[in-house]
Formats: structure tokens, C-alpha cells, sequence
């Protein structure tokens, strides 16, 4: 059951475009968001329609994968693990932000 924990799939078209970043040391990151769609019927029997957007992150060589063939509005499939981290901003105030830190990427087709 171990390799069940934290694990997460994903079906979804891309907000924008990802954001590639480059450090020093020749690593790069990708970062995108990513649109979900859900639906049900409501007590009066109207269909709601709600999307959901998720934070991804990628790292190592999927990067590569992301800068060549992903963009906005493009459908993809992402397996990989949530996590969280929290700063402080300008105001001092905290700040959370979930992510998925994707370690699966498969290109759907669509846009």
C-alpha cells in the first residue's frame, strides 16, 4: 500500500504556457498550471460545471519533454505526488501554495 501514499493522476489542459527555469548548474524546472473539469447535477436538476486549477512543478529530464511539446491548451496526462510549501510575503503575511510535483508526463492529443 506504501506505493499508493501521496500519489496523484491528472487529466487536463494547460492555463498557459509552462515557465522554464534555468540555474546555474545546468538544471532546469518547468512550472505550469493546469485546468481540471468536474460536473454534477444540482438539487433542480441543472448541470454545474466547476474547474479546478493545479500548480505543477517538473524536474529532470521530463523538463526537456515539457519545453519541446507542451503549452497552453495542450491535454495531458501527470502522475505524481502532492506537496506543500508556505512563505512569508512583502507584508509579512503567510502564504501556502499546493503543488504536484510531477514525475510522469504522458502528451494527450487535442491543441
Amino acid at each position: 500500500m506504501n506505493a499508493l501514499r501521496n500519489t496523484v493522476q491528472l487529466i487536463g489542459r494547460l492555463g498557459q504556457d509552462p515557465e522554464i527555469v534555468s540555474f546555474p548548474d545546468g538544471n532546469k524546472l518547468a512550472k505550469f498550471s493546469m485546468a481540471t473539469d468536474d460536473s454534477y447535477k444540482a438539487k433542480d436538476g441543472t448541470k454545474v460545471e466547476r474547474t479546478y486549477w493545479h500548480n505543477v512543478v517538473v524536474k529532470g529530464g521530463l523538463v526537456d519533454v515539457v519545453e519541446k511539446y507542451v503549452a497552453k491548451g495542450k491535454e495531458i496526462a501527470i502522475a505524481g505526488k502532492l506537496t506543500n510549501r508556505s512563505w512569508d510575503d512583502k507584508d509579512g503575511k503567510k502564504q501556502y501554495m499546493t503543488e504536484i510535483h510531477c514525475n510522469g508526463l504522458l502528451l494527450l492529443g487535442g491543441k
